[in-house]
Parts: structure tokens; sequence; C-alpha cells
């Protein structure tokens, strides 16, 4: 706003004088203080704000809706109970190394490498880390986190279709695999408490006795006919009919002695057939249950990858606008 004022000059030459002129509003265009904004030229150029110029639409934050939240949430909570039950797979392996006690000359009576145990404690790490990442991830809103949870649950679903198709094409070769790793079993049947555990409970569930038939047991230096104890001659209790004396008491001694005795004899105490074709038929009529698992686990992993993967595209845009 401004007040103005003119100049009038008299016809006869008298001096000039300023007379005061009706004072009226004149609206600036922009403020005084744009003249120091002046470019090189000398235009100055107008500062467009919405203040200014409320008829512009100028963009704000992206908003966050409710369904986002939820998803969020739920993704916190389903890497946190997935974080829970790696920590208790984890558990259960390092109680199983811990528990094997080891030899008095300091070392351990089954090789690390080869220990069942490991499995689980290698199991129970990889998914501890990828779901601890998966809800710090959720939770900071790092996208950093979310993209290792992405990558490593895409890794691990590549690594089930790789096996589901190595069982479809190489059936013949597991077939040989899993023959070798029953009869590794059975030679090492009294040196690693988890093999004695898992030989007992195949041999008593399918109610079967050695590989192909009980006198595999001949292989195993313990149960030999020509090795020292009381052992000598003799199968695991596992294999026999009636393992519990009286009906209650579990008899530990059943099966000694069946080596040395005819095959109808024999088999009126002990079970005659090898485990390794009634765990084969056991497996083909468990593949539809073994189907459903894996498919039941590809889902789950798909879930958690699509909630991670809203998750991060919320938190990117976010981001982008900042």
């Amino acid at each position: 706003m401004a007040l103005s004022r003119v100049r009038l000059f008299q016809p006869h030459g008298e001096g000039t004088r300023l007379l005061p002129q009706a004072s009226r509003l004149v609206e600036l265009p922009y403020s005084s203080f744009d003249d120091d904004d002046a470019d090189d030229d000398g235009h100055s150029l107008p500062r467009l704000t919405a203040e200014q110029d409320p008829g512009v639409w100028y963009p704000g934050p992206p908003k966050v809706n409710p369904f986002s939240h939820c998803v969020r949430y739920l993704a916190f909570l389903w890497n946190l109970l997935f974080l829970l039950l790696g920590l208790l797979i984890l558990a259960v392996g390092v109680w199983g190394l811990l528990a094997k006690n080891p030899l008095p000359g300091g070392e351990r009576g089954v090789p690390l490498g080869s220990d069942p145990m490991l499995l689980f404690v290698l199991a129970g790490l990889a998914a501890s880390a990828v779901s601890l990442a998966g809800c710090l991830g959720t939770f900071r809103a790092s996208p950093c986190l979310l993209r290792f949870f992405l990558g490593a649950v895409l890794a691990f679903g590549g690594l089930e279709l790789l096996g589901g198709l190595l069982l479809l094409l190489a059936r013949r070769r597991l077939r040989d695999a899993l023959r070798d790793l029953l009869l590794l079993c059975l030679l090492r049947y009294q040196e690693d408490p988890d093999l004695q555990f898992l030989v007992d409970e195949v041999q008593r569930s399918l109610q079967c006795c050695g590989l192909e038939s009980y006198r595999d047991w001949e292989s195993n230096l313990y149960f030999n006919c020509s090795a020292p104890g009381a052992q000598a001659c003799g199968v695991p209790a596992s294999c026999c009919q009636d393992p519990l004396e009286n009906g209650s008491v579990p008899n530990a001694q059943c099966g000694f002695g069946v080596l040395g005795l005819a095959a109808a004899a024999a088999g009126a105490v002990v079970h005659l057939g090898g485990c390794g074709a009634a765990l084969g038929s056991w497996l083909r009529g468990q593949a539809g249950a073994i189907a459903a698992g894996a498919t039941a686990l590809v889902l789950v992993e798909a879930v958690g990858a699509l909630m991670a993967l809203r998750v991060l595209r919320d938190i990117t845009a976010v981001r982008v606008w900042e």
C-alpha cells in the first residue's frame, strides 16, 4: 500500500509546491523484497507459492492407508513367529551336540561334519537370521534388510524347487543313496547315539530288521559272531517281535544269539525282512503328505515375501517423495 503525492507547477513561474492528493490503495503484485532476487537481465522473477497462489495444487506426501499398517504389523508378527521357531531348532541342535560327551582323549566319538544334529544347527541359524532380518526390516522400515529378506526367501524357494526336480529326475540314484545311508547307520550303530535312535525307531515302527534282512547285522563289528562280548551273533532289541518282557519291561537282550539260529527259529524271535524295501514302500505311501507339506512350506514363504514386498513398496514411496 502506498500514499502517492504529485508535484503541481504554477503557470506564472511560481515555485513548485507539493500538494497532497487523495490517497488510494495500490495492490503490489509481489513483495518488495523480491527485488533482491532479480536475475542478470534485471528482470525480477516472482515467487509463486501455495500461500500466494491458492489456485495452484501442490502434491503432498503419500498417505499410508490402514491396510498397509495392517500388513506391516502382520509381517512383523509373521517373522517373529518364525524367528522363535528358528531359535527353537537351533537350541535343539546345540543341545544335541553338547549332550554327546567327548572321549577321554578330548576327541568326539562322532566327527562334527557327519553329526546329524549339525543339520538342526544350520537350519536354525538360517531360519533365525532370515526371520530376524524380516523383523528388523519391518520394524525399522529398512529397505536394505527387507531386500535381504526377500533375496533369502527367493533363494530358499529356488533350492526347494531344485530339490523337488532332483527328487523326480534322479529317483534311482536317490534310492541307492538311501540304501548306502542305511548301511552306514548299521555300521555305526554303537558309535553315534543319534543314528542308534534313528535305526531303532525305523526298525520298531516298520517292523523290519537290517537293510535287506536281519543277516545284515553281521557286518557290524559288535554284532558279528567273531566279535567278543555278549552282543556277538545278535541283533538290536528293536528287531524283536516282542521287545517287552512280560508285556511291560523292555528286554534289551531279546536279540542276543539270533544270528546263530536257523531262519525258522529266528523268525519266531525277530523280524526277518529288511528295512530297505519297507522304507521305500512307506515313502511311496506318504508321497501325498510329503507333497502337501512341501506346498504348504512354499505358500508360507510366498506369503511372507508378499507382505515384505508390500511394506518395501510403501517405504520406498515415502522416501522418494522426501
